[in-house]
């Protein structure tokens, strides 16, 4: 969404992130940060100046561990003071209120902090009241390493795997200046498609609708029998079922050999006297049984 500063955006985005990943019987948890938020730690532990080494550090949290963390701070020529007292805000835990009260504590001389956090409060507010089927939780190590965002932060894990972050995103001001056209703020979401599919599979979870293979082929006799069918293919599909037509007029052995090197089940056949019968031979290829059927009797025998 661009040209809006509304975090009702915001909020939405989140709702069709619960609403993906609910379909997709994905358990996810939704992390949520805000990069204001960030500033004012920075700012608290007395390392303003820097800020992105502090977020592209913490951000790796998950992957490293503290010590590895800590380490990369200090070579970043972060004091070993700032670091103390960032160490009990990396720590932190229990629920999204109770973090957002002490991190306000915290950082409350940062107004830009403050700022932050007054965000996150309404994000998170206005989230209870929609019924999320996943769980929303604030991460105060949440940077997502890029520089550009400004507000707030998502990033989405799966449960029942360690795949890292499968959506990502947040808000960022001034998203369209590099087009030229300054002052336009923007938030978005993207969706890792490769990590989506992995977990789907991992999990065993890919919609089987989507991996059906074709459950009827229809044979290609000609240009007036491929006519005929079409219609009728339409009409199988509608009903949910996975057909295809041979593509060419080829000689009928081969278009079988096709079908069986598909498995596919069902074969259905129309020449000129199906044709004038309106009807279909439907061919079971496990069985051999060859019945003629209206359309509508061939879709029920297949179903």
């Amino acid at each position: 969404m661009v040209g809006s500063d509304s975090l009702l955006n915001e909020v939405e985005l989140m709702q069709i992130v619960d609403t993906v990943f609910s379909r997709f019987k994905i358990r996810v948890v939704i992390k949520i940060n805000n990069r204001k938020i960030l500033t004012g730690i920075a700012d608290y532990i007395g390392a303003p100046d820097k800020i992105t080494d502090i977020t592209v550090a913490i951000d790796k949290l998950d992957k490293i561990g503290l010590k590895a963390v800590n380490a990369e701070l200090e070579a970043n020529g972060i004091t070993p003071e700032s670091i103390a007292k960032l160490q009990p805000i990396l720590a932190l835990s229990g629920t999204n209120e109770e973090k957002l009260a002490t991190i306000a504590r915290t950082i409350a001389s940062s107004e830009v902090g403050l700022k932050g956090v007054e965000e996150t409060r309404f994000i998170l507010e206005k989230l209870k009241t929609t019924g999320l089927n996943n769980e929303i939780e604030l991460d105060l190590t949440l940077a997502r390493g890029l520089n550009y965002y400004t507000g707030a932060i998502f990033e989405v894990k799966a449960v029942d795997t360690p795949m890292g972050s499968i959506t990502g995103g947040g808000r960022y001001d001034n998203l369209t200046g590099i087009f030229g056209l300054p002052g336009l703020s923007g938030v978005g979401i993207s969706f890792g498609a490769d990590r989506i599919y992995d977990v789907l599979n991992t999990l065993d979870l890919y919609p089987q609708e989507a991996v059906d293979a074709t459950r009827i082929l229809f044979i290609n006799f000609g240009e007036k029998e491929a006519d005929y069918c079409l219609p009728i293919i339409q009409q199988v599909r509608t009903a949910g079922l996975s057909a295809e037509i041979y593509p060419d007029s080829a000689k009928m052995k081969k278009q079988m050999s096709y079908a069986n090197a598909k498995q596919i089940p069902f074969v259905a056949l129309a020449g000129d006297d199906e044709m004038q019968a309106g009807k279909i031979t439907l061919k079971n290829m496990t069985t051999g049984e060859q019945t003629l059927l209206t359309p509508q009797q061939l879709i029920e025998s297949i179903t």
